[in-house]
């Protein structure tokens, strides 16, 4: 019905000038009209520039913690008719999501998945639209051991006051916030919890394993693999993460979803892979415990995502490493002349 009335549906992407969120953008954009939403407090607007000429996409500078009135003259979406139109999808990726801008912005992050997230939440409930919230794998809090696959029913340990747990705390919130306006709100939600995401448009001088390890290995710096030398990850592209999204808002219901790969991916090779992309050498120092701020990495269980929605990461490590670290080399450039900012 909607088809026929709109011919496109107009999506709305908060967050979508991150890593995972200008990917997602540039996916739905082939047969949707985007609004996409970012303050760039951890996006980039080099993420969509090539967007920005589109016909089908809007950008919208704005902070969701604050109200956002689609309607409202000053927001300029009158080519998308959104007055009348409204919104028929809302994906939510506006949280930093990084290691590193997580601790850099402990309250921003707190506020977006509380405050943010409910004025997202009453954008979708006044256009009676879906709504998909990326959680992640954080949610699952420290569990022991990373050799199990982990099912949604999963739960380890969260301490409520530590220096590192504000973002698996606000993501726990955020999930019984969705959940709750499921209830009460007559919403229909999604939730996805994205595990460990790689791909173009990472930063060099991000926290991010990969980008992490190729920062080192280019700069030729050792490489510290935490947890012992059986240490393992999770690692899917982002082509296929945002595959999985965009599966899960058409074919999912309100149970979440782990979007992740289930493939084990041994720390000690993943650096002996990307050294061997970069053709640079490296020295690995293997520490058996971990740090303060660091976790195991965890491997999920996708079986709910193969059986429900039939998706499933297709892209192999060796290929998506390579044009990752292609990527993350074209952003050494930009830091050297000064071009650097910071994205998650």
């Amino acid at each position: 019905m909607l088809k026929t009335l709109f011919q496109k549906k107009n999506v709305l992407v908060l967050g979508g000038a991150g890593f995972i969120g200008s990917h997602l953008c540039d996916e739905l954009v082939r047969s949707n009209k985007v609004i996409c939403v970012d303050n760039f407090l951890t996006g980039s607007e080099r993420n969509i520039d090539h967007l920005l000429q589109n016909p089908n996409f809007a950008f919208i500078r704005h902070d969701i913690t604050l109200p956002l009135a689609l309607n409202a003259e000053d927001i300029g979406l009158k080519k998308f008719k959104a007055a009348w139109q409204g919104v028929q999808e809302v994906y939510f990726l506006a949280s930093p999501a990084s290691r590193g801008d997580i601790e850099r912005l402990p309250v921003e992050t707190m506020m977006v998945n509380s405050v943010g997230l409910k004025n997202a939440l009453d954008i979708a409930v006044e256009n009676k639209a879906k709504f998909c919230y990326i959680s992640s794998d954080a949610i699952y809090g420290y569990i022991s051991s990373n050799k199990e696959l982990i099912k949604e029913n999963a739960e380890g340990i969260i301490k409520h006051i530590d220096d590192h747990e504000y973002y698996a705390i606000s993501q726990r919130f955020g999930e019984s916030l969705v959940e709750n306006y499921r209830r009460h709100r007559n919403l229909e939600v999604r939730i996805a919890r994205v595990f460990n995401t790689y791909g173009p448009r990472m930063k060099l001088d991000s926290t991010r394993v990969i980008s992490e390890f190729t920062r080192k290995i280019i700069l030729g710096k050792d490489v510290v693999v935490y947890g012992g030398s059986g240490v393992v990850g999770s690692f899917c592209h982002v082509y296929d993460t945002v595959k999985g999204l965009i599966r899960l808002m058409e074919a999912g219901n309100e149970q979440p979803v782990n979007i992740g790969s289930d493939q084990p991916v041994s720390m000690t090779e993943l650096v002996k892979q990307i050294s061997e992309i970069v053709g640079t050498g490296t020295e690995v120092i293997i520490r058996p415990d971990f740090p303060d701020g660091y976790k195991p990495q965890l491997v999920p269980n996708i079986s709910r995502a193969k059986e429900e929605l039939g998706w499933f990461p297709v892209t192999l490590l060796a290929e998506g490493l390579r044009s990752t670290i292609e990527d993350l080399k074209a952003n050494q450039g930009l830091i050297e002349l000064g071009f650097s900012d910071r994205v998650s």
